[in-house]
């Protein structure tokens, strides 16, 4: 957990994606820290956080959430998450609306389709049989646009490095739970300012998943960046900063968080 300690601000929550760390927030991070009381998470099975055994569940993610700013003393927050942590800042809203000011939903979905349970758990299998290196090639593409990977083979070989440290099992269990991820019921009901982003490339969680967010979740506004692929808060970390500011101005000026 990393906490910026800004007070009298509003206050943000990040969530990272699947098999990474609190770290894919840096540049946004760097965008916002002089305007908002940020708090970033490393989700349960990554980064430094407790290595327990699955099965997971986005809810039990959400909760893990809820318990870190209980102990930070935030009675409510502005959650934003990107792909996994988008689903579980999701899962969060519903089940801890009291506590959620806002909602940016970046590059994520509450549902990836009928065949989800197979072809997660196939990936999952995969990182078992072959370990996460068998991956690294299809997740890369997946990530970043191809001028970025070529431009920043630093920050590639950075997250390439983070992805590689997950324990196998770890890495296999989040891959079911997304893959049993289905909270489409529950977004009716969420009635705080959303933006969502995503980007036109992303074939991980495409556009046609963030529109059907847009969908479901009344006042949620859509923004489409061309070119973008799947780690936006990482690739155009301006952008999904300026989204975020976009989701303070309609928390009331981040006045709301603070009640």
């Amino acid at each position: 957990m990393h906490a910026s300690g800004r007070t009298e601000a509003p206050r943000l929550a990040l969530v990272h994606s699947l098999a990474l760390d609190c770290s894919v927030w840096d540049g946004v991070v760097a965008e916002l820290a002089a305007e908002v009381d940020l708090l970033t998470v490393d989700a349960r099975g990554h980064g430094a956080s407790t290595k327990s055994a699955g099965p997971f569940t986005t809810a039990q993610f959400a909760g893990d959430l809820a318990d870190v700013l209980r102990a930070a003393g935030w009675e409510r927050a502005i959650v934003a998450g990107a792909s996994m942590g988008g689903s579980v800042a999701l899962n969060f809203a519903i089940d801890y609306p009291a506590m959620t000011a806002g909602l940016g939903l970046i590059d994520t979905t509450a549902w990836y389709g009928p065949d989800a349970p197979q072809t997660w758990h196939e990936r999952g299998q995969k990182a078992l049989d072959g370990g996460l290196a068998s991956l690294v090639a299809f997740q890369v593409s997946r990530w970043f646009s191809d001028g970025f990977r070529a431009a920043r083979t630093d920050l590639v070989q950075k997250y390439t490095d983070v992805f590689l440290k997950n324990p196998p099992a770890m890495y296999a269990a989040t891959c079911d739970m997304l893959g049993h991820l289905d909270v489409r019921a529950g977004l009716p009901a969420i009635a705080v300012p959303t933006e969502i982003l995503v980007g036109s490339e992303d074939y991980a969680t495409p556009p046609a998943m963030a529109e059907a967010l847009a969908a479901a979740i009344s006042g949620a506004r859509l923004t489409l960046v061309e070119g973008a692929r799947h780690l936006t808060p990482i690739e155009i970390p301006g952008r999904v900063a300026d989204l975020l500011r976009t989701v303070i101005e309609r928390s009331e000026g981040g006045v709301a968080n603070r009640r």
